[in-house]
């Protein structure tokens, strides 16, 4: 596997980018294309390890080692093969995931590890490049015939797993294009929307069917569905955002992020023009949130030409190192600096938002923070602990929050009928399937806000699960998940 000395005699590849003060000017991705050999050197770097962790880091079991060596050996053919074979949209992963196989590569443990998201994302632009990605036309076709609803990552992979065991599928999304969170929630310069068109492109020619401004419920009735279609598959995502309830919420200037990301995509994508209250032009910008969303919230804002941005995490600064309490293979919870951080912005950790301040118009001026600090209680539950002496007023006109969500949106279930879990997603009784026989949920509506590469993997499982219901037996692949490493 790879090249027996391979991990010693080359060093981690780490993809080239543009300066960020010239790629703050637009929208476009910013990473500069890797010379072909040292992708092959990096694929040497994969050591024949025995037990390959990375496969039990990786949310779809992806056979890295396997793709690795052929990338070593030039056989890029062999490596998109490899690849596709547990994952349907490498193109999506190669540039969204946070790679937990990376985290969990042996090498990783004394040196620096493999660079597999990279090589992940050259592999399946190869295949594009060499037109060796073309449609997967099923031979022969059942008369089943499938709803799904939602058009993100885990409704699309299980579409188009639906579609390669020969059922007639139906893609019903609520919004005017395809792709839900990877077309309106993750901004063009970390994914420009021609990839995504380019492989939805691929799934029409593969048969499947989608419809672009129907909500189910409301443009068409659950009734109507369910007499249609043999089973039905919900992927709606979780979208109810965290709210964050202090004095001067209702103020203008305080915005969800996942109100303004939507928009400014529309905005690059000329379908509107963006508005002021979405606008962080010369606006003292706080990100309140540390996570992924803040950061596209962070660079999204400095490509407006913010006066300043500001980001606030609740949590305190974490280790840039992985410790104790985060062993290898599993994640860590360490210090992430995103490309967003690098083109501009100042981070405050362990810091509450007590009030946003307005004016007499009802505009924001600014906000009251206070520090905090965490410590256990009799039953060793985390404590939040205000330091009283440390109340601080922060200028900011536009506070974007970036809090995450607490599910799916509960009109929908209800109107089919389903049940709610105690976390508030959709309940599934028994693999994926809810307590309508018919009916199956898959995504972050069934496990909860996640990853895009989750979302895939949830796509794929249910796809075996609805087509073994239909069928009696299937012959899609199946992974039993053993745990979240």
């Amino acid at each position: 596997m790879g090249k027996i000395r391979g991990f010693i005699e080359y060093d981690r590849l780490k993809e080239p980018v543009v300066d960020p003060k010239k790629r703050i000017n637009n929208y476009k991705e910013f990473t500069i294309e890797v010379n072909e050999k040292k992708l092959q050197d990096q694929g040497a770097r994969c050591m024949d390890c025995g037990v390959p962790f990375c496969h039990s880091g990786c949310p779809l079991g992806n056979m890295i080692p396997d793709f690795n060596d052929a990338v070593y050996e030039n056989d890029w053919r062999r490596a998109l093969r490899i690849l596709h074979s547990t994952n349907n949209f490498p193109e999506f992963t190669g540039r969204l995931c946070p790679a937990p196989c990376e985290e969990a590569c042996v090498l990783g443990i004394v040196d620096p590890p493999v660079s597999i998201e990279l090589i992940e994302k050259y592999i399946v632009e190869r295949g594009f490049l060499e037109k060796w990605i073309k449609p997967m036309v099923p031979e022969n076709r059942t008369k089943k015939k499938i709803a799904i609803i939602g058009s993100g990552p885990a409704g699309l992979s299980a579409a188009q797993q639906l579609n390669r065991a020969g059922h007639f599928v139906t893609v019903y999304e609520r919004d005017n294009k395809i792709g839900g969170l990877l077309r309106y929630g993750i901004p063009d310069f970390k994914m420009e929307k021609n990839i995504i068109d380019r492989r939805l492109k691929v799934l029409i020619e593969e048969g499947i069917k989608f419809k672009c401004n129907i909500e189910v419920g409301k443009t068409i009735t659950v009734n109507e569905l369910e007499d249609e279609f043999d089973s039905i598959v919900i992927a709606v995502g979780a979208s109810i955002k965290r709210s964050l309830p202090i004095p001067g919420s209702e103020l203008n200037g305080v915005v969800q992020a996942m109100d303004f990301l939507p928009h400014n995509n529309k905005a690059v994508d000329k379908q509107h023009l963006r508005e002021e209250r979405f606008n962080a032009k010369n606006k003292n910008v706080i990100v309140i949130g540390g996570g992924d969303t803040g950061s596209d919230c962070i660079g999204t804002s400095n490509r407006h030409g913010a006066k300043s941005v500001t980001n606030f995490e609740i949590m305190p600064k974490p280790s840039k190192l992985r410790t104790d309490q985060n062993p290898w293979p599993y994640w860590p919870f360490k210090l992430k600096t995103s490309s967003s951080h690098e083109e501009g912005s100042h981070r405050e950790w362990s810091i509450l938002t007590k009030e946003f301040i307005g004016d007499k118009k009802g505009n924001l001026i600014g906000l009251k923070t206070v520090e905090v600090k965490w410590e256990k209680d009799e039953n060793n539950k985390a404590k939040l602990i205000e330091n009283k002496n440390s109340f601080k007023e922060w200028p900011c006109d536009l506070a974007l929050l970036a809090l995450g969500f607490t599910g799916p949106e509960k009109s929908l279930p209800e109107k089919f009928g389903l049940e709610i879990d105690q976390k508030g997603n959709i309940k599934s009784m028994n693999k994926y399937q809810t307590n309508k026989s018919n009916i199956f949920v898959a995504g972050d509506c069934r496990r909860g806000q996640s990853l895009i590469v989750w979302a895939i993997s949830e796509g794929r499982e249910v796809a075996h699960q609805v087509d073994e219901y239909l069928m009696g037996i299937s012959n899609l692949p199946k992974k039993n998940h053993s745990g979240d490493l």
